[in-house]
């Protein structure tokens, strides 16, 4: 007899959730998508690729599977000519991703996203635009047989309100998340009591995905661990943004061009960043923690590592001391060594 599977909230309760997110980026640089409109139709055209990346991240430690329709929304779809491959992708990506999960533990999440409609000085007709958009996903993931819905990228409060309203329509536990590119959201509230609103809406999860990197995260979560009394989530892209480039919208090249989309390389965090992010976001009191944008099958690992987690790909983790340069002196080639690094010093901490 199968064992049941726990729910969102019961893992939620006993342990972090880690949530390996990304695939836009990840399958951008796989040649499998296109930079600019990132629309998913990697899920029509190349499925075997979406799912391999599904089963590199469940092999790197993530707890849940994110169904690959982020920009698989009306909107997005009609602008470049597939609006009538719609229904067929959002169903297709969620059969994907449920079939992975369920066969390696993990839970489905269905996946809806900001919508580039919502317009504060048209309110009751993008309003109306927006909810439509909204209900027919949700209703192809709850068909499909999700766990959970995913709502994120948020730079409205309002916008955030209707994707939460429809969810719990729908009966789904609802994760939504702003992206705090800017001080406060577009209709000028601040990410804490943005956050707090959503709580007191009925929303499970509540923080923050893409935009900003762990530093320029790591603040505004602190103001929204103490604003809300519920689960936080924390999903930063791994760059590295700062105080004068807060988010990766920012980060400029040294010729003075923007780095975003495609070439933001010379800014990625190291899968060490990534793990000591993870650390402090749990010790924080976050436990909804995960990586979005950007995101590497190895910071995956490494975020799944540093909570103590021994994950499949562990066995292939980093032994810098069997480097035959690097490791300790019984693997090194004392001639190379001292050719490419110099010679080795005198003493007990020869060969370190």
């Amino acid at each position: 007899m199968t064992a049941k599977k726990e729910t969102l909230a019961e893992k939620l309760q006993k342990d972090v959730v880690l949530v390996a997110e990304g695939y836009l980026f990840e399958l951008e640089r796989r040649g499998y998508l296109k930079a600019g409109p990132f629309v998913p139709e990697a899920i029509l055209k190349f499925p075997d690729a979406v799912r391999q990346l599904h089963l590199e991240f469940i092999r790197m430690g993530t707890d849940v599977v994110v169904a690959f329709t982020y920009y698989g929304h009306r909107s997005k779809m009609k602008s470049v000519g597939l609006e009538d491959q719609l229904e067929t992708l959002n169903v297709k990506a969620v059969e994907l991703a449920k079939m992975v999960a369920d066969a390696n533990g993990c839970l489905t999440a269905g996946n809806i996203c900001n919508t580039w409609e919502y317009d504060t000085s048209n309110l009751k007709s993008s309003e109306q635009t927006v909810r439509a958009i909204f209900s027919e996903q949700v209703q192809w993931a709850v068909s499909g047989g999700v766990d959970f819905i995913v709502a994120e990228t948020f730079s409205h409060l309002g916008e955030a309100l209707i994707a939460l309203e429809i969810i719990k329509k729908a009966g789904l536990a609802a994760v939504i998340t702003f992206t705090p590119a800017t001080p406060q959201s577009c209709d000028g509230y601040t990410w804490a009591e943005a956050c707090k609103i959503l709580e007191e809406n009925g929303a499970d999860v509540v923080g923050l995905n893409c935009g900003r990197g762990p530093q320029t995260m790591l603040p505004i979560l602190a103001e929204i661990r103490q604003k809300v009394s519920g689960h936080v989530a924390a999903l930063p892209v791994p760059y590295r943004t700062d105080n004068h480039s807060p988010s990766f919208f920012d980060l400029r090249l040294l010729d003075g061009k923007n780095a975003f989309p495609v070439a933001l390389d010379p800014f990625v965090l190291t899968r060490f960043e990534m793990a000591d992010f993870t650390v402090r976001a749990r010790d924080m009191g976050i436990n909804y923690i995960g990586i979005c944008c950007g995101a590497g099958p190895h910071h995956v690992r490494a975020m799944a590592e540093a909570l103590g987690r021994k994950v499949p790909a562990s066995e292939y983790s980093p032994n810098i001391d069997l480097h035959p340069i690097l490791g300790d002196q019984k693997a090194q080639k004392k001639q190379y060594r001292d050719c490419m690094l110099g010679p080795l010093p005198d003493g007990p901490d020869a060969g370190k």
